[in-house]
């Protein structure tokens, strides 16, 4: 009876207890309130009475205590895992749970002193708890890995395959896939359950943290397995910055492949996963934390990797692959505001974002160094034949390479923030800047010639070739119809000094006008200056076919009436008398014309 009395009045203290902390002014009427329970008599007696049970209820605490330290602590001593047997797992956590509930129940008493002294000895039992709970935390998660043998089925699959393969340190590592629409699952439900069953136990003791630095631990063992089956090197800043181009343009195809990967497979697959383990839980923030420490190495290596590149050389070579690194972190930005929108993982978000403008200053400071290295290329000696100039195909080719990623060059160059109606962008005032740029280059090289006709002749190959590769693709519309008009207008230019400076003289032999003995020798002359010529610009260069038979037609249209009207002329002199001039006639129009037709090589 005494013992039910005792148990009646522990009852009534947790019930006050409880009262107490919604109302702490109440503190101060506990011992009355007990000492008054169920009293009848004189207060003296009553005092007395409860007395006795107050000491009787604190007994039943100590006992309940012992009891239960009792039973834990031979779970915590044991040396094999307590998750190695359900039953005994099962048995653990309803103690645990029974030690944390007493545990509650008694802080809500812990001004009395014999409380006080229990609570002491429960919060000393629990910390035991919760640091093997850490222990068979770290244990299930690895017995999950450790269940995936080298004769796993996946085991011998193809790295395109989805499934999932071992490492020698038996972790289980994601296969690379080509389909991103998959979840990949690790774990069974089973192990899911258990992991949950202990992460719900050590956040109520107080250990949230611990258990979440457990789980990232791990989870981050899987995802650097992972991402070394993408074939990152894993570069540092240093590395990358003393890396050949030719190693890191390689790197950078893979860095494409592996971030995509990551965050369109990889992470949303640990997000889930995060949230089954840690379901259940009183706040998000164990849940949210957790996941940024198992995406958090992973995302700074990718993004070290873009810095490094964005903070590299400016030679324009690497315009493609830094515009490539460019497009692929806006692309990633985006998913990053939805896998980590959470305020643990947004200094990964603005470091992202950060990234991504160094790499836009990156492109800018490249097309710098593109206008540099025009302005740096020098005449030296004429180009032979006055073909296309190297300078001139490399500028139009990058160019034309550059305006497939007309989109993202538009944002990169309008940093100036132009009005969206604005009817010149910036990228085709770069773009017609660096064109000048490259003529005004052209323009110097020309005089190194000294023979006027090949100048011009120089000009209008490259001049053509700059029209072209301007024409029906993507640069041209960026240049516009103005400057494809005006360009075209200076070929034209170009084609009638040539002419001018080279068979207009030689046509301006075959002056009629003249007295038989100068029409004589005026046909003599123009026969030297013509073998002459073509001799001579038989060795010239013009690579495109339309523009070298324009040119042969346009000579051919000087020279055959003019020739023609000359021997004309001549035949029909008194002083020749028909056919005794003849002699002096070598080519017939014929012949010229063909002559004519071999002017020029193509290369």
């Amino acid at each position: 009876m005494a013992e039910a009395g005792d148990e009646n009045l522990y009852a009534a203290a947790r019930d006050i207890a409880r009262a107490l902390g919604k109302d702490p002014s109440a503190a101060g009427d506990i011992l009355q309130i007990l000492s008054g329970y169920g009293a009848t008599g004189n207060t003296s007696s009553n005092s007395r009475a409860n007395a006795s049970r107050v000491g009787g209820a604190y007994l039943n605490l100590d006992r309940s205590l012992n009891s239960l330290e009792t039973q834990i602590s031979s779970y915590i001593v044991e040396d094999r895992p307590i998750w190695s047997d359900p039953v005994d797992s099962r048995n653990f956590l309803d103690a645990v749970d029974e030690l944390i509930s007493m545990a509650g129940d008694m802080r809500s008493m812990a001004g009395d002193k014999s409380v006080a002294i229990c609570l002491s000895r429960a919060d000393e039992l629990i910390q035991q708890v919760m640091f093997r709970l850490q222990e068979e935390f770290g244990y299930v998660m690895d017995r999950a890995s450790e269940s995936f043998d080298s004769d796993d089925e996946f085991s011998g699959e193809e790295d395109n395959d989805i499934g999932y393969g071992v490492q020698s340190q038996q972790v289980i590592v994601a296969r690379p896939v080509t389909d991103y629409k998959i979840v990949i699952e690790p774990l069974q439900s089973s192990v899911i359950g258990d992991l949950n069953a202990i992460a719900v136990r050590m956040v109520a003791g107080g250990f949230g943290k611990e258990c979440s630095r457990v789980y990232s631990s791990r989870r981050r063992e899987f995802l650097e397995e992972s991402l070394s089956r993408l074939h990152l090197r894993g570069l540092s800043m240093e590395e990358v910055q003393e890396s050949p181009w030719q190693d890191l343009e390689d790197e950078i195809d893979r860095w494409i492949k592996a971030v995509t990967m990551v965050f369109r497979v990889f992470f949303p697959s640990e997000r889930l996963l995060c949230d089954r383990v840690f379901s259940d839980l009183p706040v998000s923030s164990v849940t949210d934390l957790s996941f940024m420490e198992v995406c958090r190495g992973t995302t700074t290596q990718l993004l070290n990797f873009a810095d490094a590149i964005a903070l590299g050389s400016r030679l324009p070579e690497r315009l493609f692959k830094v515009m490539d690194l460019y497009e692929a972190v806006q692309d990633l930005i985006p998913r990053m505001e939805t896998l980590f929108s959470n305020k643990y993982c947004s200094p990964l978000k603005h470091e992202a974002v950060a990234i991504h403008k160094r790499l836009g200053e990156a492109v800018r400071g490249i097309f710098m160094e593109l206008e540099n290295l025009i302005r740096r290329d020098p005449p030296k000696t004429a180009f032979p034949g006055g073909g296309i100039h190297p300078i001139t195909r490399y500028v139009m080719n990058y160019l034309r390479a550059a305006c497939k990623s007309r989109q993202s060059l538009e944002q990169i160059l309008d940093h100036t923030g132009n009005d969206a109606g604005s009817e010149t962008r910036p990228l085709s005032v770069q773009l017609i800047w660096v064109l000048e740029l490259l003529e005004t280059n052209l323009e110097g090289k020309k005089r190194t010639y000294r023979d006027p006709p090949l100048c011009f002749l120089f000009m209008m190959n490259n001049g053509k070739y700059i029209l072209d590769k301007a024409t029906d693709n993507e640069l041209g519309s960026i240049l516009g119809e103005d400057w494809i008009v005006k360009h075209a207008a200076k070929l034209r230019q170009y084609h009638s000094n040539f002419l001018r400076s080279s068979w207009n003289q030689v046509v301006a032999l075959l002056r009629t006008e003249s007295p038989y003995l100068m029409l004589i020798e005026n046909l003599k002359l123009f026969k030297a200056r013509f073998d002459e010529v073509c001799l001579m610009q038989s060795q010239w260069v013009v690579t495109d076919e339309q523009l070298r038979e324009e040119l042969r037609s346009s000579i051919a249209g000087i020279v055959s009436p003019a020739y023609s009207s000359f021997v004309g002329r001549l035949k029909a002199s008194p002083e020749i008398n028909g056919r005794r001039g003849e002699p002096f006639i070598a080519y017939t129009v014929e012949d010229l014309e063909l002559r004519i037709k071999g002017l020029f090589k193509e290369r």
